[in-house]
């Protein structure tokens, strides 16, 4: 058994219609991981909210790799704007948070032709209340040691992996 190269994996591209909306997240290695993860798992863009990410930021390029030149992205000041727009476009908005109305991220419930806005939030204060309070669910991620919370990129790749794998049962049907 032979660890594989980048070259010599097979893994087929897919987009999928999701959009991430990062409302004021701020370090630098979420920031790039973020990107990683937008890539990895084929999702259409990145809006970055509140905060505008310092792409020369040598600990986000490490971070992300090449992702950040690759990765579709744009800047919007305010998020309460950009979650307005992607709602008139047809697009639910699922919020990474836990409230008193959260699901189970694994209970996340999909139809074939859904567009997401996925939204999580600062890596201390989590997503604003105005922010919650325009989206339609709100998800958090089962813990079950004595943490409640946990990084910002970890959560988003826990979603996106839960959010892609219901996408991806319909193509296989």
């Amino acid at each position: 058994m032979d660890q594989l190269t980048h070259n010599e994996i097979t893994f087929q591209k897919q987009k999928f219609p999701v959009v991430l909306l990062l409302d004021n997240i701020t370090g630098e290695a979420n920031l790039g991981s973020m990107f990683r993860l937008a890539d990895a798992f084929g999702i259409e863009k990145i809006i970055f909210c509140g905060s505008k990410p310092n792409l020369n930021s040598n600990r986000l390029k490490r971070t992300a790799r090449n992702s950040y030149r690759t990765v579709t992205f744009e800047f919007e000041e305010d998020p309460i704007r950009s979650i307005k727009y992607f709602k008139d476009k047809g697009f639910k908005s699922f919020a990474i948070e836990i409230t008193s109305f959260s699901k189970p991220m694994h209970k996340i419930d999909l139809n074939t032709h859904d567009k997401l806005l996925l939204v999580a939030g600062n890596e201390r204060h989590g997503i604003s209340q105005e922010v919650l309070n325009l989206c339609e669910k709100h998800f958090h991620i089962e813990m079950f040691g004595k943490n409640s919370s946990m990084n910002v990129a970890q959560s988003v790749g826990i979603a996106l992996y839960e959010i892609t794998n219901r996408f991806n049962k319909f193509h296989k049907k």
